[in-house]
């Protein structure tokens, strides 16, 4: 019985996400337009430089970027900071607090929800733009790529979440975290591998990088499923990630029993 209150949970989420389902739509459309600038760009890139630029020719670089469209879909956060820390700022936690729910628990049943139904919204969409580039395509040569992945895909969306979750909970201690969600998502956006592949930048760079949070929540699975990471590396990579995810869920926790010290929950 302790499961099943956050499997309902779980099905409130997909029903509330289906609401909302032309939002989440529309937003893929709108992710497309930057994928055909980037296309566009690197053409231009590899035409002027005529060859390859650090183990990516042309097509590679599409199908990098086309990784990173579906990666992204599949398991990025879709406005959970601004909802926890809504929660918080508002006295909407006080309705949950009295109640036998954990709220971290909570969060995470309706993040999976939203993520379900997003991913089933906009996945036949995500491979109509694969099936029109379909010739930059470069499938795994090896199986058990293909079980990595999957792995470092699940390990990065709770690493997503667990990082969001913990930003939000600044929210006990400042009454407005925009500029810090903004901080935040500008160091993700660089360093998590959307702008530009992590491994054209200079090796002291990525050495640094390698032990970042950011870089595990794109650019890793990505490289495991393009076989860029393999042998010691990949192990290497999957141990750091479940590091990071264990080390996020930890401070998330952390955080949530100090601020409840620091809430004060008024009202009727």
């Amino acid at each position: 019985m302790s499961l099943s209150k956050y499997f309902k949970l779980f099905d409130i989420s997909l029903q509330n996400t289906v609401v909302y389902r032309w939002n989440f739509l529309l937003r893929s459309l709108f992710d497309v337009m930057p994928l055909v600038g980037t296309v566009y760009l690197w053409r231009a890139l590899f035409a002027a430089r005529g060859q390859p630029i650090a183990g990516y020719d042309f097509e590679a670089m599409v199908f990098y970027f086309l990784l990173t469209l579906l990666v992204s879909n599949l398991i990025t956060p879709a406005d959970d900071d601004w909802q926890i820390a809504a929660d918080i700022r508002d006295g909407q936690l006080n309705a949950l607090l009295i109640k036998p729910v954990s709220y971290p628990a909570y969060r995470i049943s309706l993040f999976l929800g939203s993520r379900t139904i997003h991913a089933a919204v906009t996945l036949p969409f995500v491979l109509l733009i694969f099936a029109v580039f379909h010739r930059y395509i470069r499938l795994p040569g090896h199986a058990d790529t293909w079980l990595w992945t999957a792995l470092s895909v699940g390990m990065a969306a709770f690493l997503q979440f667990f990082i969001t979750y913990s930003i939000a909970m600044l929210a006990f201690w400042f009454l407005e975290i925009s500029t810090i969600i903004f901080i935040v998502l500008s160091f993700e956006y660089f360093l998590s591998g959307h702008l530009f592949p992590l491994d054209l930048t200079p090796p002291w760079f990525q050495a640094a990088a390698t032990w970042l949070p950011f870089t595990y929540e794109l650019f890793f699975p990505v490289s495991v499923f393009l076989e860029k990471t393999r042998g010691p590396a990949l192990y290497q990579g999957l141990l750091i990630q479940a590091g990071w995810v264990v080390l996020t869920w930890l401070a998330g926790r952390a955080m949530w029993s100090r601020g409840l010290r620091r809430y004060g929950a008024y009202g009727g």
